[in-house]
């Protein structure tokens, strides 16, 4: 294990030199939107090899990502790509086969769940699994709330209660979803791999073989990348830019009370 936390202004200045693999954060670290930020094309480009995007992205599959990223000129191997909405699927469909899932999510995340049989259209679930979905409404909410009362078990693909736009500016996320049902029902219970949790990180190391003291994670923001990387035991890199006016621009932002560990589904 390790607390040990490197700060850099550009992604170009990261420490990499020897690592095995590089696992990096996606929105506010790499991109903002369709945005690219300064030195990450070459950096893409130099560490294909080694590189491994970790995220809390939950509206896509890491082969819809890979393709969006290749129109913005970033060249990243789908199978290098571990977004929580899609380990979450995975993950439900490997310990529930066939199960009933109730699923508020993006079109990519709902044709993966039926493609591994889990049912998606069944009136009493076994599971509700809650994505990023942009036409959630206060309708979907109370149906949402019925259903974990009357039994199934709620999962979560990441708290980040936001993430940046292109103009560093705050677009809602899927924990912001979270905090409204946490306000209709303070006591509800919920699983999520997404970071802070450090299951996409303790995946990354599985798949590329990588030893831990050998890896660093390069993230925005301390409160969900870093107490990932510190809970897989992986230093950590924290990028902080700096937009034109000073301050750091924003980064996700996970709930406050969100727990660093995953669950079983």
């Amino acid at each position: 294990m390790t607390n040990e936390t490197i700060r850099i202004a550009d992604i170009a200045q990261a420490p990499v030199e020897g690592c095995e693999a590089i696992f990096c954060d996606l929105d506010g670290c790499l991109v903002s939107g369709g945005h690219v930020y300064p030195n990450v094309r070459s950096f893409v480009a130099s560490h294909a090899d080694r590189l491994w995007i970790v995220s809390n992205n939950s509206s896509d599959t890491a082969e819809t990502l890979s393709r969006r990223m290749a129109t913005i000129g970033l060249a990243i191997d789908p199978r290098r790509i571990l977004l929580a909405g899609e380990q979450a699927v995975h993950r439900i469909a490997a310990a529930r086969p066939g199960a009933a899932l109730s699923l508020y999510a993006e079109p990519p995340i709902r044709n993966l769940a039926r493609s591994l049989g889990l049912r998606t259209e069944s009136r009493k679930p076994d599971i509700v699994l809650l994505a990023r979905d942009g036409d959630f409404t206060v309708r979907d909410l109370g149906r949402l709330i019925d259903e974990v009362h009357d039994g199934a078990a709620l999962v979560v693909t990441n708290v980040d209660t936001v993430h940046p736009d292109d103009r560093g500016r705050p677009v809602p996320e899927t924990g912001a979803i979270v905090a409204a049902i946490r306000a209709c029902v303070p006591s509800v219970g919920f699983t999520s791999i997404g970071k802070p949790a450090p299951d996409l990180v303790e995946l990354g190391l599985r798949l590329s073989g990588a030893a831990r003291a050998a890896c660093v994670f390069i993230g925005d923001n301390a409160g969900t990348d870093g107490v990932a990387a510190a809970a897989a035991g992986v230093r950590f890199i924290h990028l902080r830019r700096m937009t034109a006016n000073g301050p750091p621009a924003a980064g996700a932002l996970a709930m406050p009370d969100a727990a660093a560990a995953g669950g079983s589904i």
